[in-house]
Order: C-alpha cells, then sequence, then structure tokens
C-alpha cells in the first residue's frame, strides 16, 4: 500500500502569533507529521458581520461575540504565509492551508502547494469546486456534515471541470468537536471508497487517536488530525486537538499498522516465524518400549515437541503398520522405524 500522508492540522491554533506557528511546525515536525497545515481566509470573504459562533467555539473561547471578530484575529496575512511556506522547508515538512474563498484560493495557486483541501463547508460551494478542479493539482476533500449525494455532486464537479479522478482523496469526516464515538460511522469511508472509486482517508476529531489509526486498517491513506501545544490555550479547536505526545504516538502507531496490512494477504508463514514452526509443532513419539515387529496403535504413540520428525497429522498412515526394529520409549518416530 501507498504510505499513509499525515496532516497535522494547525488551523487557527497559532492564536494569530506567527511564533508560536513556527514552534507548531518545530514540533509537528517532530513528531513525524508528513503535513502541517493552516486556514487561509480573509474574514470578510467568509462570513457576515453577525454570524453567530457555533456552540463549541463559544465554549472553548470563554465568550459569546461573532465568528467574524473571532476569525479576523485568526487570520493570517500574506507575508505570514510566505514566512511559513518558508520555514516548513527550512523543517522537512510540506505546508499546506485550507482556502475558504476564491480570493484565497488563487492565493495558495501562487503559493505552488502541491495539493489542494477543500474542507467541509466548501463541498457544496459550486464555484470554489470548479476553480479548484481548473487548477488540476491533486484535491483531498473533507465531507463532514455530507450526505452520500451531496458527496458524489461535489465529486462530479471536479470531474466534470476536467479534473483526474485518480487524483482525488475524499476523507470522511463529522465536524462536531470533538465527535462522540457513536457518531464516528467509520465505515462510512468504505462506502465513500466503494461509490467513487477514489483513494480515502479519515479527518478526525475524536479525542484519542483509536479512530484515527482503526481508519488506516480499513484503508485510509490520509489522515488529518487537529493538533495543538496544549489544549489547555484558548482558542476555537485546542479542546479537541491532539499534544504532541499523543500525536507522536498516534504516528508511529498508523507507521506499525502500514507494516502490519503491507504484506500480500496470502496466508503463509512469515519470514520471521518460520524457525519457530519445529520448536511450536509436534511429532510422533512412543509411549512404552516396543519390539520388533509391533503392529502400531494408538495407545503406542503420542504428539511432543519438536516438530522435526513424522507429523501427527500423518497419524492415520502410521497406525496399523509395524515397526523394524526394537524401540524405547520417548523415540520420535521416523518412517525408516517402518515396514514398507
Amino acid at each position: 500500500m501507498s504510505r499513509v500522508k499525515i496532516i497535522a492540522e494547525i488551523g487557527v491554533n497559532h492564536n494569530g502569533d506567527i511564533d508560536l506557528a513556527y514552534k507548531m511546525i518545530d514540533v509537528a515536525a517532530e513528531c513525524g507529521a508528513d503535513f502541517v497545515k493552516f486556514q487561509t481566509y480573509k474574514t470578510e470573504n467568509l462570513v457576515s458581520d453577525n454570524a453567530p459562533k457555533a456552540d463549541y467555539q463559544v465554549k472553548n473561547t470563554n465568550t459569546k461575540g461573532t465568528q467574524f471578530g473571532m476569525l479576523k484575529k485568526l487570520e493570517l496575512g500574506t507575508k505570514e504565509h510566505y514566512k511559513l511556506l518558508d520555514y516548513c522547508q527550512a523543517r522537512g515538512v510540506v505546508f499546506l492551508s485550507s482556502a475558504f474563498d476564491l480570493a484565497s484560493l488563487e492565493f495558495l495557486n501562487k503559493l505552488r502547494l502541491p495539493l489542494f483541501k477543500i474542507p467541509s463547508g466548501e463541498i457544496t460551494n459550486y464555484p470554489y469546486l470548479r476553480a479548484v478542479a481548473i487548477m488540476g493539482k491533486p484535491v483531498i476533500l473533507s465531507t463532514g456534515m455530507a450526505t452520500m449525494d451531496e458527496v458524489e455532486a461535489s465529486v462530479q464537479v471536479l470531474l466534470d471541470n476536467g479534473l483526474e479522478k485518480s487524483k482525488i482523496t475524499v476523507l470522511h469526516c463529522n465536524t462536531e468537536y470533538p465527535t462522540p464515538y457513536e457518531d464516528v460511522n467509520l465505515v462510512a469511508m468504505k462506502t465513500l471508497a466503494e461509490k467513487l472509486q477514489v483513494a480515502v482517508g479519515y479527518s478526525d476529531h475524536t479525542l484519542g487517536s483509536e479512530v484515527a489509526i482503526a481508519s488506516v486498517a480499513l484503508g485510509a491513506l490520509v489522515i488529518e488530525k487537529h493538533f495543538t501545544l496544549d489544549q489547555n490555550l484558548l482558542g476555537p479547536d485546542h479542546k479537541a486537538s491532539m499534544e504532541p505526545k499523543d500525536f507522536k504516538t498516534m504516528v508511529q502507531a498508523i507507521r506499525n499498522i502500514e507494516k502490519a496490512i503491507s504484506a500480500s494477504g496470502e496466508k503463509t508463514p512469515s519470514a520471521s516465524e518460520i524457525k519457530n514452526i519445529p520448536i511450536a509443532r509436534k511429532s510422533i513419539f512412543l509411549t512404552q518400549d516396543l519390539l520388533i515387529g509391533t503392529v502400531l496403535e494408538d495407545h503406542h504413540l503420542i504428539p511432543l515437541r519438536p516438530g522435526t520428525g513424522i507429523s501427527p497429522m500423518m497419524w492415520n498412515d502410521v497406525i496399523g503398520r509395524s515397526i523394524n526394529k526394537t524401540l524405547s520409549q520417548g523415540h520420535q518416530l521416523t518412517w525408516d522405524d517402518l515396514v514398507v
């Protein structure tokens, strides 16, 4: 299988502080992330002046206010984008960002990012989807809040506007922060793969790493997880984000799962366990002293380790045959001991 791409979703967890963003890039790279992802938007092009916050945003920022006021404080400018892009390159991790309006999408295209990450909220934004497709780069599409019909429609917009199906990865996602386990519906990721015939992955908003790890075993090729240095920081997404120690553990677990599911699928002994076959399996031994000519019966025989002699699966081929020499109790039977 292809190496799973792991995205550390910094989003707006930099709290508008470029130095905090640098530190988060450092730590995400050290934890093994392949990508760090931010959010690119002009607040005026994203929300109206009086758009209310989501319940989790109110809870996590300790204030009601509006989305506009909150997002304006977290908006990254043009200079910050170039600085973060350069810093990511220096740290050996790929810079990504999700655009939330057409102007921001055009800006990210000028930055020559390797792919576009479409956030769940834009899955029904036809002009946005059309613009992404025309740009021709690989696309990762999150599907939080969407029905299967909506996902199919959004993918069709991409295809109709020239994007190759091989460039599309669709992420199963739930946009409740954090997502209750009973609402994950992880098997829907397999449904996406079967119906759309595209690569799939999982954008995880649960607490912990179990679901993200499980998704890899189910075929996820991309994992996105919100990342923070401290869940106690003020901001809309910190509480539902993963701290460095746990993120690093998740990355290692995913890499282990990759190895565990990477073989052919044929049921055969692995190279590492072949040496254990004679140690763990059994051979046919004698339970008592026997004289030459004795016809072997069940009570004369016992399966014992090691498995270096006649396999007990040949039991019925041994019973009823006579021995051609006198043998002692505990003798490991061989075919040479038997009359032809």
